[in-house]
């Protein structure tokens, strides 16, 4: 293959990684949310979140924000398919989706997605348990700030979210985001 080739081909998986930005996050539709994040603006905050449980737990931050930076790539063919759907449609594993889309990248670059969404979906290591962690407590924030929002109907999220979780600095963080306000960061510390 020429290096045109391998560009193009690489080129190809992040023109399609672009979709993510403008697909919704389906979920928060059955909620009452009329404009859900994107599934972009999920994984950007996954990414920045499993950034700081890894910090926190001593994992790799920078090898978790890849894990959850391409935790939901997959979702550009198969959509973000709601739980309730889950009960009605099979789709291919993860992996396999990742397979298809990196396969006219460069070997190097397909071989570093596929083995990261491979780990992510393993649930094996320690980075790929923070990851998990990251993502479902960005659900769970998520969930808080729509609550604050007006969306009243965001319970169950919250709860399945933090079920899920498995690491202390996941539980502390949950907490703290239930007992918070999204907008605090915005009224400065008092002065001394």
């Amino acid at each position: 293959m020429t290096d045109d080739h391998d560009a193009a081909g690489a080129m190809n998986f992040i023109f399609e990684a672009g979709v993510l930005k403008r697909a919704n996050r389906t979920g928060w539709w059955f909620a009452g949310v009329k404009h859900p994040e994107s599934i972009a603006e999920h994984s950007f905050r996954t990414a920045l979140i499993g950034m700081m449980l890894a910090a926190m737990e001593g994992a790799d931050p920078a090898r978790v924000s890849m894990l959850c930076t391409l935790h939901d790539t997959q979702e550009t063919r198969i959509t973000d398919i709601p739980h309730i759907a889950k009960r009605y449609l099979t789709a291919e594993p993860n992996t396999a989706v990742t397979a298809d889309q990196v396969a006219a990248c460069p070997p190097a670059v397909a071989d570093v997605i596929t083995a990261a969404v491979a780990e992510y979906e393993a649930g094996e290591t320690l980075e790929a348990v923070v990851a998990r962690d990251a993502d479902k407590l960005e659900c769970l924030v998520q969930a808080v700030e729509y609550r604050h929002q007006g969306i009243d109907n965001v319970q169950r999220w919250i709860d399945s979210s933090r079920a899920s979780l498995k690491t202390d600095s996941a539980h502390r963080l949950a907490d703290a985001a239930l007992s918070g306000q999204p907008l605090a960061w915005l009224t400065p510390p008092p002065q001394e």
